[in-house]
């Protein structure tokens, strides 16, 4: 197919290129690059409300999506899409960065959306999902919301996501706290709390952890914080390691890569056992948005405390020793952390009490 000829669009006061606007980019759909950029244009007010002053990594999908494309999770830009990490050559003066810090101590310049224009000229990049970090400038250590991930494990689904929520809801509200649900646009349910930016990452974490323990305990069936694959079974796993610092989750309103062109949706309490990922896609959430609005615009209006969570936190450790939990595999050794290997291939003679692996000696 011949590249079109770009058009100019007038975002919120800002003039945007669209290059090759007929470029197809959800083929089964007949979605086109235009059409994407007209998607997050009509649901404007809900995107930059969950992106504002956030950094955010781009998932770029430059081709379009197709079935049997490949995500590169390397920083080698490899394959028919991949994360960007850092603000891209050439973006435009009036998109602004916000500098925060790998676990390595790393630092790098990530877009940092103020405006509509700056997701349009995204989607123009290919952008089709945006992961905004749980924090806004200037608190860029502080996350200013819990994010807790409701991930189904093979054998469940979404409806087993749905089932979990009265009772995180629940909880949350044993504790002083509101939570904002939100479809993943694929087969699992997120819900956001925001919390006033008083604590680090670790604290954050701890938190979720927390959350997910008490939910497990009291849905022993379905719900488990295991991190280890093999011993998570047919339950939906409170995936807490999305609190670690550089760990992020699709934003509401954005498109998911798959054939349907999904959407995150903000949902009411009351939907979440009536409504499947189906319901939401790039077609359908036009007109709901401007029948319903930004269902998560409290997200940014309201903040609560961590403090009962962590109370519960130290709970768990006094009352049954349960501390520290693994982090993911390219974060530096944390403090407390138990050992990182998965329990069928651990050999305890190999670990210190500390959980680091004894060297052997060399002859």
């Amino acid at each position: 197919m011949a590249a079109t000829k770009a058009i100019e669009l007038e975002v919120a006061g800002r003039t945007v290129r669209v290059s090759n606007p007929d470029k197809p980019y959800f083929a089964d759909r007949g979605l086109t690059k235009l059409d994407i950029v007209n998607y997050f244009i009509s649901v404007g007010d809900g995107i930059l409300g969950a992106l504002r002053d956030r950094p955010t990594t781009l998932e770029r999908w430059p081709g379009g999506w197709f079935e049997g494309a490949k995500l590169s999770t390397r920083m080698d830009n490899r394959g028919d899409a991949f994360y960007q990490k850092r603000v891209a050559k050439g973006a435009p003066d009036w998109v602004e960065t916000a500098t925060i810090k790998f676990p390595s101590g790393r630092p790098a310049d990530e877009v940092c959306p103020t405006e509509l224009a700056v997701v349009a000229w995204a989607v123009n990049l290919g952008t089709l999902t945006f992961h905004p970090w749980p924090v806004r400038r200037p608190e860029l250590d502080s996350p200013d919301q819990l994010r807790i991930d409701l991930d189904p494990q093979p054998g469940t689904d979404f409806k087993s996501a749905a089932a979990v929520a009265p009772v995180l809801r629940e909880l949350l509200a044993e504790h002083g706290l509101e939570g904002f649900p939100k479809t993943s646009g694929g087969r699992g349910l997120h819900v956001y709390v925001p919390i006033e930016p008083r604590w680090t990452f670790v604290e954050a974490r701890r938190a979720v952890i927390a959350v997910g323990r008490e939910l497990s305990r009291r849905l022993p069936d379905q719900v488990t914080v295991n991190w280890w694959k093999e011993e998570r079974g047919e339950r939906v796993f409170i995936d807490y390691n999305q609190m670690a610092r550089d760990r992020t989750i699709a934003s509401a309103y954005s498109v998911r890569p798959n054939a349907r062109a999904r959407v995150s949706a903000p949902l009411r309490w009351e939907e979440v056992d009536q409504v499947v990922p189906d319901d939401f896609d790039v077609l359908t959430m036009p007109a709901r948005f401007a029948e319903v609005g930004d269902l998560h615009a409290a997200v940014a209006e309201k903040a609560f405390s961590l403090d009962s969570l962590l109370e519960l936190s130290a709970k768990h450790e006094r009352d049954f020793g349960e501390g520290e939990m693994p982090y993911p595999p390219d974060y530096p050794k944390m403090p407390g952390e138990p050992p990182r290997v998965q329990p069928s291939k651990k050999v305890e003679g190999h670990w210190d009490e500390s959980g680091n692996r004894i060297e052997k000696a060399k002859d």
